[in-house]
């Protein structure tokens, strides 16, 4: 008489997939996706027409992807990349809106920008190929971008609604959060002219988050505060321009963010946080910087941010 399977998948997925998983935007960073830019890139005709700012210098945009993995991997972390990409989709180098990271494994985007719809196909491949468990790709009339949903906890994460995310694609997503035990999915309306929740704000330190207070839904401090967190202001409009919330936690209290930006560098430093600052200025033609290039793969936990 076989046996029956007894026990969660999470605790299964060690031994069939590997060491994958995030419940965190700050614990230890262990492991990324990225796509290091290749010909797809070259030759863009119409910037416009991919949702980018300006046309980039490819050797540059390289360059600078090249010193943040080197910054992920002198910090421990583990870089992999999306190894092919399809032509006409120079979007693709950033990875954080294809691929939403869960503890039990990889939530596959659908892209709202028509432009983007099919770069995800190539992450999906490249998650397969690592052996990372893909749980859920965003089916039906769905559109969901990854950096839509930022995590607090096991139990917590922020899921913002909006142009990126509509009411198909937080129904699937929520379902499977909840299905894996999160508790609280705090629902954030994205504002209007801005893209995903790391738009406008992200998490930096225990308890402690950096955020633009004049575009953050009251929602946003509501729950920050219910949970006691230090809210450091973005203080200057010229450097939420320059991208400054785009940023990495590499562990609790220590980041990476785009260079030129000394005023939140300064108020991030006085609220305890070690800042490392890179160069981005060519990636940001796109209209992403450090976060939107960066599918996170495997994070430590942090403790529960139980409400007061």
């Amino acid at each position: 008489m076989y046996g029956i399977t007894e026990g969660s998948f999470r605790d299964d997925m060690p031994r069939l997939y590997g060491d994958w998983g995030v419940d965190s935007e700050i614990g230890k960073l262990r492991a990324v996706l990225m796509r290091r830019a290749g010909k797809e890139i070259e030759g863009i005709e119409d910037p416009k027409a991919m949702a980018m700012k300006e046309n980039w210098d490819p050797e540059k945009v390289r360059y600078q992807q090249d010193v943040l993995a080197d910054i992920y991997r002198s910090n421990g972390v583990a870089v992999h990349y999306i190894e092919e990409m399809g032509d006409d989709y120079p979007n693709g180098i950033y990875a954080r809106d294809l691929v939403l990271m869960t503890p039990e494994g990889a939530v596959v985007a659908r892209p709202a920008a028509e432009c983007r719809v099919g770069e995800e196909v190539y992450a999906a491949r490249q998650l397969s190929k690592l052996g990372v468990p893909i749980i859920k790709t965003v089916h039906g009339t769905g559109i969901f971008d990854g950096a839509c949903l930022l995590w607090m906890d096991a139990e917590t994460c922020m899921l913002g609604y909006g142009l990126r995310c509509n009411q198909s694609g937080m129904e699937q997503v929520e379902a499977e959060l909840k299905a894996m035990g999160v508790k609280h999915v705090i629902k954030v309306e994205i504002p209007r002219g801005m893209a995903h929740l790391d738009s406008f704000m992200a998490f930096v330190d225990y308890r402690t988050a950096l955020v633009l207070r004049m575009a953050a839904p009251n929602t946003v401090y509501t729950e920050l505060e219910k949970r006691d967190f230090n809210i450091v202001d973005i203080p200057d409009l010229g450097e939420f321009a320059g991208f400054c919330q785009n940023l990495v936690a590499l562990e609790p209290g220590k980041i990476v963010m785009p260079a030129g930006c000394p005023k939140t560098v300064a108020a991030l430093e006085k609220a305890g946080v070690e800042v490392i600052q890179t160069d981005v200025s060519e990636v940001m033609k796109g209209n992403g910087a450090i976060h939107c290039m960066t599918a996170f793969l495997k994070r430590d936990s942090v403790p529960l941010y139980l409400p007061e």
